[in-house]
């Protein structure tokens, strides 16, 4: 009996890294989205993880792609798996992009330079936000990957132009204009909690601290958490805009310095100001698509902001087909909101896509793991991208066409 239990069990070794053991249980995204939810306060778990009113929006992005099954086609030789992409004139290793997110630094205090740091590893690019919380500098100085900026049009412009010159001055490749934040949507939940950013440690907060006191030394051990690109360049014009170096309700920010006046007019006047690509982030009708193809950009991004602004927007992976039929070949098309696997990448590549956009899964990887958990969460979906690709029969990314899917 004793040689046959030998036979069987195998003690594994003791994993003395405690982030190594937390990220050796997560095995898909919804996993790193359970421990992001054990390790931050509840408020800030809502912001990141919540979207506007019933947030039906945000369940559609996911579902959507859920209702979709491949094809697979058997007898093929898939014994090696290609891939790689073209994403704006550059290869990458499978076609994918780090969505531009604010405040990444309340789900881990190197926020911005984890995730770019582990973009440049993995060969995808790494979009900065306009309300990031590290500096367009400060990214440029610890990546040598592919940096895209992501800018809202201010009342100011000033400030948007010294934004745009920063970048140039830094090597970002390309600009995205986001267009689907005239103003801000409700989010009930941050309504709820009543969450400003940068957070505000009150009393609510030193209570959640009291179930998870690690978030909150991180917190306290580091420098404040402030709207770090508009800080520079306030400071860089000496005007008297809102810096971000205060807490400020997000809702109340956002409609006080965002430009509800924004039109293809300022796109004209942005484009004047900026020579790399842009990419116009927040389409969703073939109508705006196609204009923004006339127009001559170079990229759109098929975006509801991950649900967070109407919560009546259609599901991203719904656009994806008809845009790709309307434009494909003039512009490329992005398909942001709702990934969560390697075969929501693939799908979306078959229905037209270039390449598709991740938001809450790597701040859930940052928030699990930090930038050990944004390399981890990377691995998995260039692991499933090519499991999803052999067991669909496709060797080649450039293989996958409409074919492969159904509905």
């Amino acid at each position: 009996m004793l040689e046959s239990l030998r036979s069987v069990v195998s003690l594994k070794p003791i994993e003395r890294d405690r982030t190594v053991r937390r990220l050796s249980s997560a095995a898909n995204v919804d996993d790193l989205r359970a421990i992001a939810k054990r390790r931050l306060p509840a408020g800030v778990f809502d912001y990141i993880d919540g979207a506007a009113e019933d947030e039906s929006a945000m369940s559609r992005n996911a579902s959507r792609f859920g209702d979709r099954t491949l094809v697979p086609r058997v007898l093929k030789d898939v014994s090696e798996i290609d891939a790689s992409t073209t994403i704006l004139g550059g290869r990458a290793p499978m076609p994918l992009i780090i969505a531009p997110t604010g405040f990444p630094r309340i789900a881990h205090p190197d926020g911005e330079l984890a995730t770019a740091r582990a973009a440049a590893r993995a060969g995808i690019p790494f979009s900065l936000s306009t309300m990031g919380t590290r500096s367009i500098e400060e990214v440029a100085g610890v990546c040598d990957g592919r940096k895209w900026f992501q800018v809202y049009v201010w009342r100011d412009r000033e400030l948007t132009k010294d934004m745009l010159a920063r970048c140039k001055e830094s090597g970002f490749e390309a600009l995205y204009i986001t267009v689907d934040t005239a103003v801000l949507g409700r989010r009930e939940r941050d309504v709820r909690r009543g969450m400003s950013l940068p957070p505000k440690l009150g009393l609510d907060t030193f209570i959640e601290g009291a179930m998870r006191p690690g978030w909150v030394l991180e917190f306290l051990r580091n420098d404040p958490i402030v709207f770090s690109n508009v800080a520079v360049s306030t400071q860089r014009l000496s005007n008297s805009t809102e810096d971000g170096s205060s807490a400020v309700s997000l809702a109340e920010y956002i409609n006080s310095q965002f430009d509800p006046r924004l039109s293809w007019d300022d796109v004209a006047w942005i484009r004047s100001n900026w020579d790399g690509p842009v990419i116009l982030k927040g389409i969703q009708s073939v109508a705006d698509a196609k204009i923004a193809a006339d127009e001559g950009i170079e990229a759109i991004a098929l975006s509801n902001h991950g649900g967070r602004q109407l919560d009546s927007s259609p599901a991203i992976i719904d656009l994806v087909a008809p845009v790709a039929d309307a434009v494909g070949g003039d512009i490329e098309i992005y398909c942001d909101g709702g990934v969560r696997r390697g075969s929501d990448v693939v799908k979306a590549v078959a229905l037209g896509a270039n390449a598709c956009m991740i938001g809450r899964p790597h701040l859930y990887a940052l928030a699990a793991g930090g930038e050990a958990g944004v390399d981890h969460v990377l691995n998995f979906f260039q692991q499933g991208i090519e499991q999803t690709m052999a067991l669909t029969g496709i060797a080649s990314m450039s293989d996958a066409d409409q074919s492969i899917v159904s509905e």
